[in-house]
């Protein structure tokens, strides 16, 4: 009956013991396992951008792009909020002329600005250093209002375009917001 009691004992303690130490176990494992990265290769199917941008800027090619959820933690280890912001940033060409035929526009105003501050690293080497960009308030909230026009109700684009018109290049930052 000794026997038989310190058995018992022993795997109570085994179980007292070691469950605890498991589950610490299966946590620190859980938090310390290496984040998949954030997919950051760059994009260059044009589908998906002239059927969004192209109705306000013609038809893009020689585009290299990424579209990315902003708010995304890269793991699937979070709960998904309720809405999400997508970001869709890139530089692509205009059809011969589209730069200058945009930039041309009295009702825009575009004016001469710098360079994009907060380009993803995986587009640096696409934008030429030397572009001359042009900028417009006015054509940014005509294209968001062109882009909101061709989507669902929950879809709500923001975004700022410039163009180089001696490269017919445009770059594009735009954020759609899905609720």
């Amino acid at each position: 009956m000794d026997i038989q009691r310190g058995r018992t004992n022993r795997r109570r303690f085994l179980l007292i013991a070691g469950l605890p130490l498991l589950t610490v176990g299966a946590g620190m494992t859980y938090l310390l396992w290496p984040e998949p990265p954030r997919r950051t290769e760059v994009r260059t199917d044009l589908e998906p951008l002239n059927r969004r941008l192209g109705p306000f800027l013609g038809e893009l090619t020689d585009a290299h792009w990424l579209g990315y959820d902003i708010e995304d933690a890269a793991d699937d280890r979070s709960i998904p909020g309720p809405d999400s912001r997508i970001r869709v940033v890139g530089v692509a060409h205009l059809p011969a002329g589209g730069a200058a035929a945009i930039t041309g526009k009295s009702d825009h105003a575009f004016a001469a600005t710098g360079a994009p501050s907060d380009l993803p690293t995986a587009l640096k080497q696409y934008l030429p250093p030397d572009a001359a960009w042009q900028h417009s308030p006015g054509f940014d909230a005509y294209a968001n209002g062109q882009g909101a026009a061709g989507q669902a109700s929950d879809e709500i684009p923001t975004g700022r375009y410039l163009f180089d018109t001696a490269r017919d290049l445009v770059h594009f930052d735009v954020l759609y917001h899905f609720t």
